[in-house]
């Protein structure tokens, strides 16, 4: 009976390591999630802001 409680109560302990850990997997996720968002718009802007020079080069290039 007694090593049917230690099974039980290293069970439970298991169980709320493993759901403390999900927790925070699941806090890290969100924020790489807000990062990767953030770092996508930053390339949408670069990439206009390049695409744009690229275009001013090219119609000097002409107009030379």
């Amino acid at each position: 009976m007694q090593s049917l409680e230690a099974r039980i109560d290293a069970l439970i302990h298991t169980c709320k390591q493993l759901a403390e850990e999900n927790q925070t997997l699941r806090n890290s996720q969100a924020s790489l999630t807000s990062e990767r968002a953030v770092l996508l718009k930053k390339n949408a802007f670069a990439r206009t802001r390049i695409e744009t020079m690229i275009t001013r080069l090219k119609s000097m290039e002409i107009a030379t």
